[in-house]
């Protein structure tokens, strides 16, 4: 059996392959299209950052698995793959040790002049004074996000004695303490920590995140490092806060691409780095064992636990996946977006059979900026690792819903849990919500851009609702709006042609005194 390594990646990986029996071809000099082209009869695939094309999976055609050494597999195409019967795993966790360390010797090389003092010096230039440094030693240090890069970090900045407070919206107080941070807010971070290190997904949740406001509230002198995601920090704050006489420290190691070119961040970072965050032997050995591991594993044992492209089971209905995800939203919204402790399910009828089906599709549904496309095992870790309990329970025998599903979502509030609870069903192929806390029978198709709002029952708040929107030219495609006799309240979840932005959301919420609002593109 052919695996086929195009890539640079440690020899350790094709040495084990070897070894174990399996006919191993490692080229990083030839492209990958061309290597591909020469070894048709491959079964496996190893890459790093090589795009895995459909053109390069149909020159395959005895193609079982492809392996991304590293975290991220946005390189292959995994949808199409899973058409053509090929499963697609990667080695998340292998790099974590890496970045945490690399974050250390950025904040070492900003504080000690590293980089310039080395150029000025070989030029023959003698600027002690200049290059008058500060120690790490005991200062303090905020780390957004305390996954694996975050958890690590923590450990080696012990070393120096730092005061670390933590922020990460999935754990709970009592673990942040045991991993060894201080729980705190973002803005007790900003406003105390000497060092800020950002360990937070991309995305759209995520982008802009440290803003004017953010940057505005840094101690003079604190420094920013980056080694999250590319468009987290708004770099053009940083030039705001510097040009009104701020003295702020920037580092980064991500940018739009990962490519020679002139990086954006290039005039406003203090130390800039090409993305070398996983860039050492020692990861990327890591990472090519257990890709070599895991690949071993397939082909011998048919361990597909680590299958990112998993296939469902044939008889179970694609959209009521979909579903899950969707209530996860919208349970998550309804809750107030508040740390998630816990989260219950409910399947009824003929889903109960393919429960652990649905946990991928919660987890990224529910929790923001969660990996997608894991398999159930790797899901359920996941949680686990965001500190969240999930359980799925047993429906009551006098409760029949066909094929649905209820999702409760366990959010801490204030020191208390409180849940939020959702119920979903499928209905002519479509996704429906059917109830919504205490708001049942809403049987609102969940697509497209809706608009979810909470008010003291009264005659004319509709109108003033279809009024704002149309202001805005947005017409209203359907709208449900329940009363809850108990509190009097009703519920308006209304489905719109286009997006409803924040301050549209906000102007409808003051002029009906909403007790709740959000919006969401399904």
């Amino acid at each position: 059996m052919k695996i086929l390594i195009p890539t640079k990646l440690d020899k350790a990986a094709a040495a084990s392959l070897r070894a174990a029996g399996y006919d191993v071809v490692q080229d990083d000099a030839t492209p990958i299209d061309a290597l591909v082209a020469a070894n048709p009869d491959a079964s496996g695939l190893i890459v790093r950052s090589e795009k895995v094309t459909p053109a390069i999976i149909d020159a395959l055609p005895g193609l079982k698995c492809v392996i991304r050494a590293g975290a991220g597999y946005d390189n292959i195409d995994y949808v199409y793959a899973r058409t053509k019967g090929v499963d697609v795993m990667n080695t998340p966790g292998a790099n974590s040790n890496a970045v945490a360390e690399e974050v250390i010797a950025m904040i070492l090389a900003a504080y000690r002049y590293v980089i310039p003092a080395d150029v000025t010096t070989r030029a023959g230039e003698w600027n002690k004074k200049k290059y008058m440094g500060r120690e790490l030693t005991r200062k303090t240090v905020g780390i957004l996000g305390l996954g694996n890069i975050g958890r690590l970090l923590v450990k080696r900045l012990q070393g120096f004695e730092c005061t670390v407070l933590g922020y990460d919206h999935f754990l709970s107080k009592q673990r942040a303490l045991n991993i060894g941070a201080t729980p705190a807010t973002i803005d007790e971070i900003f406003s105390t920590a000497d060092i800020i290190s950002l360990h937070v997904p991309g995305g759209p949740a995520t982008k802009g995140m440290i803003d004017d406001r953010l940057i505005g509230m840094m101690k003079d002198g604190a420094m920013l490092v980056n080694c999250s995601r590319y468009g987290v920090v708004d770099e053009d704050a940083i030039r705001r806060a510097r040009a009104a006489g701020k003295n702020i420290i920037y580092c980064t190691d991500v940018h739009p691409k990962d490519t020679a070119a002139q990086q954006p961040s290039a005039d406003v970072a203090d130390v800039m780095l090409p993305h070398l965050g996983a860039n050492t032997k020692e990861a990327n050995k890591l990472a090519a064992m257990r890709a070599a591991s895991q690949m071993e594993a397939y082909f011998t044992s048919n361990d597909t636990s680590c299958v990112i492209n998993a296939e469902k089971p044939t008889n179970l209905n694609p959209t009521h996946l979909q579903l899950a995800a969707m209530l996860g939203k919208v349970c998550y919204q309804a809750g107030g977006c508040k740390p998630i402790r816990k989260i219950e399910c409910t399947f009824y009828n003929n889903l109960r059979s393919y429960r652990k089906w649905f946990t991928p599709w919660i987890l990224q549904g529910a929790v923001p900026g969660a990996e997608q496309g894991l398999m159930p095992a790797a899901a359920e870790a996941s949680l686990r690792e965001h500190g969240i309990v999930f359980k799925a329970r047993e429906p009551m025998d006098d409760k029949l819903y066909d094929d649905a599903l209820t999702l409760d979502l366990f959010m801490e509030e204030d020191g208390e849990q409180k849940v939020t609870s959702v119920r979903g069903v499928v209905i002519d192929g479509e996704p429906v919500v059917s109830r919504i806390n205490n708001f049942d029978h809403l049987y609102a198709t969940l697509s497209g851009n809706t608009l979810v709002l909470r008010y003291s029952d009264r005659p004319g708040v509709i109108a003033t609702i279809s009024q704002i929107i149309s202001q805005a030219d947005i017409n209203i495609e359907n709208m449900v709006a329940p009363r809850d006799p108990v509190s009097g309240d009703s519920l308006a979840v209304i489905k719109t042609d286009k997006p409803i932005d924040e301050d549209r959301l906000e102007l409808i919420s003051k002029a009906i005194a909403a007790k709740q609002a959000f919006a969401l593109t399904l």
